[in-house]
């Protein structure tokens, strides 16, 4: 690792430059940019997640840390304008060269400057927020020059309100962790209806009221199979989710809470299958898997949210420039 203290982004680019010469890097070896936005007190956790993602996706990962920006408020007022930045080429991280940049007062609002000319060639780029994403993505230009852009609602104080303002922000390229997370519980219930002797008429599904999880299931289900669909509100987790069949018979999946769900149907006998909770970097790997707009995603978010015809808005966005020191700016 060379740690670089209160340098410049030619520095940086310079450095990076020279620890992969030294480590014998090859850029063509990469198969993508991931760039992410992170709170100080998160890096590690993103360095950990980016280890196990990069075992299948080797990557050049850029991870920008914005520290307050000057004059927003008294606090601020005086904050230097600072670049901290380490290198990391192989070493703990694995197949992953990292920059890990620390960005301080009004050069957090430009921290593409620095991120642009570290970006490796003629590799896609994804720009992942590991916290709370913008209200519009546009307002941030490390996601304006991504091909795909992945946000985790379930980092926000309101998940709710973040789904519906990722519907109304939506463009194909979007995705969320959230959608992720629920591969397996719809992996269960898609081979669970290749055996089913009826197609559904209704649903439902016990989950949390406003857990993103549970209102994305009710929106894929809804979308894949045009039933209605109520949402029974439990406490925890997304729990479950029940449907009643043509025939008259019944089918449901259900987290047991060991990492196992119970699947029932009518006529059969019960069966026990695995429902792992993974850990955040193999969520982010599969993620990592395509790099086209995910219809289903786009789909299943536009049924549980209302916000309609997604798939059919522009891929890119224009960079809408917004100072925290100003005020907010109209979408």
């Amino acid at each position: 690792m060379l740690a670089l203290w209160d340098t410049t982004g030619n520095e940086v680019v310079r450095k990076l430059a020279s620890e992969r010469r030294n480590a014998g890097g090859v850029a063509s070896g990469l198969a993508l940019n991931l760039v992410v936005i992170v709170d100080e007190g998160r890096v590690r956790q993103v360095e950990d997640a980016a280890t196990i993602a990069a075992a299948s996706h080797p990557c050049r990962l850029l991870v920008v840390s914005r520290g307050p920006v000057a004059g927003v408020d008294a606090a601020t007022a005086n904050a230097k304008n600072r670049l901290d930045a380490e290198i990391v080429v192989g070493g703990r991280l694995g197949p992953c060269e990292a920059v890990i940049m620390r960005m301080h007062g009004r050069l957090a609002l430009h921290s593409e400057s620095v991120v642009m000319p570290l970006l490796a060639p003629d590799v896609p780029v994804v720009t992942w927020w590991h916290g709370c994403p913008p209200e519009h993505i546009a307002y941030d230009p490390l996601g304006v020059v991504a091909e795909r852009r992945v946000t985790d609602i379930a980092q926000c104080p309101d998940p709710a309100a973040a789904l519906r303002q990722r519907a109304l922000d939506y463009a194909p390229g979007d995705t969320d962790l959230s959608w992720t997370r629920l591969t397996g519980w719809r992996a269960l219930i898609a081979g669970a209806f290749d055996t089913a002797s009826a197609g559904a008429l209704s649903a439902t599904v016990h989950a949390a009221a406003g857990d993103p999880l549970g209102a994305l299931l009710r929106g894929w289900i809804i979308a894949r199979m045009g039933i209605p669909v109520q949402l029974a509100e439990v406490s925890g987790a997304l729990h479950g989710v029940d449907f009643a069949l043509a025939d008259g018979g019944s089918l449901s999946l259900h987290s047991t809470g060991d990492g196992m769900a119970l699947l029932r149907k009518s006529g059969s006998l019960d069966q026990v299958l695995p429902l792992v909770e993974r850990r955040l970097g193999e969520v982010l790997a599969e993620e990592l898997q395509r790099l086209d707009a995910d219809q289903p995603y786009a789909a299943a978010l536009a049924a549980a949210t209302g916000v309609a015809n997604l798939g059919d808005r522009a891929s890119t966005r224009t960079h809408i420039w917004q100072d925290p020191a100003w005020e907010p700016v109209a979408a």
